[in-house]
């Protein structure tokens, strides 16, 4: 990877594992000063998933970055008041990027696997969006006070395929989707100051807890959930790329306001996954009809990898609701 980014100073929340980690490599691996945070800060052992803002930090610094980990809560306001209060008195003002990426709802999300809303009790709403959604808008206020004084800088905020259709919850959807409008209505009143602000959608990762919760369903069920089988997925760093590509970008305010796939960021910029391969994107004919008929993934190079239009998309879930 180039090193486009060097100079630049990064800030990824919640980068203990999983996507987080992925992205801070991802900056590293561009040359970027990226700080982390993260509630765990050493190495725990009893911890089956893992994870730790010290094994991150290691991480990109294998990959050429520099890194400064923060042990952070991020449903806690001042902790975030006082991570940019740092960040800005460090770097004398500077915060080029930040990724909004830190989420607290996957176990509850685990926990509530396959039931109805009702059957879950009001608390799973905050358990889904309060370190997710919220803490994106806190963290957005803070960063967006230096951007601005500066008049550039980006902001990432990963979102999910849930914004569109409906996946895992009632309450996950609803807050990707605030998510997606978040990224949106910050791109219009930051554009006069020259501050991009995108929603990045990854496919479908194979995240520690993504592999785990996988696992799990194929043991209780005897099979599999959709996302479960492996095809097509994405590793961590591949979304990391992808943030390290747009921020390369020197006219990156283009796309601001607008929703960025991570496969199809991969193609536009022409780079690959970890393991030297190049998913493609969701909504491209290639993975629909391999996800549609199984037999043809042992084809699926033959398949154009075609991208359907988001209304094409939009209008196929809207009747499938009927």
């Amino acid at each position: 990877m180039s090193k486009n980014l060097v100079g630049k100073i990064a800030l990824v929340t919640g980068a203990t594992r999983g996507i987080g980690k992925g992205i801070a490599v991802g900056l590293g691996e561009a040359g970027a000063t990226v700080y982390i945070t993260g509630r765990t800060l050493e190495p725990n052992h009893n911890n089956s998933l893992g994870g730790s803002l010290q094994e991150t930090e290691t991480a990109v610094i294998e990959a050429g970055g520099v890194c400064i980990p923060i042990q952070v809560d991020h449903s806690d306001d001042e902790q975030i008041r006082q991570l940019f209060e740092r960040i800005e008195r460090e770097q004398n003002g500077q915060l080029d990027i930040l990724v909004n990426n830190v989420y607290a709802g996957v176990q509850a999300l685990r926990e509530a696997y396959g039931k109805p809303f009702w059957e879950s009790e009001p608390s799973f709403w905050d358990a889904a969006n309060n370190v997710g959604l919220r803490s994106h808008y806190v963290a957005s206020i803070y960063a967006v006070r230096m951007m601005t004084k500066r008049h550039e800088g980006i902001i990432f905020t990963i979102s999910s395929w849930g914004g569109m259709s409906y996946i895992f919850s009632v309450p996950y959807g609803v807050g990707k989707s605030a998510c997606d409008r978040l990224a949106a209505d910050m791109a219009k009143e930051l554009k006069e100051y020259n501050v991009t602000s995108l929603a990045i959608y990854p496919g479908i990762v194979g995240t520690e807890q993504i592999t785990s919760f996988a696992q799990e369903q194929s043991l209780e069920n005897g099979n599999s959930p959709s996302f479960g089988d492996g095809y097509n997925w994405e590793t961590p760093l591949f979304t990391g790329r992808a943030i390290a590509a747009l921020a390369s970008d020197a006219n990156i305010i283009k796309y601001t306001g607008k929703i960025q796939v991570v496969a199809e960021v991969a193609k536009r910029y022409g780079f690959v996954d970890q393991n030297g391969n190049r998913p493609v994107s969701l909504r491209s004919l290639r993975f629909i009809l391999a996800m549609g008929i199984p037999f043809l993934r042992n084809y699926a190079g033959l398949i154009p990898d075609l991208t359907i239009p988001w209304l094409v998309i939009l209008f196929s879930m809207i009747v499938s609701k009927f």
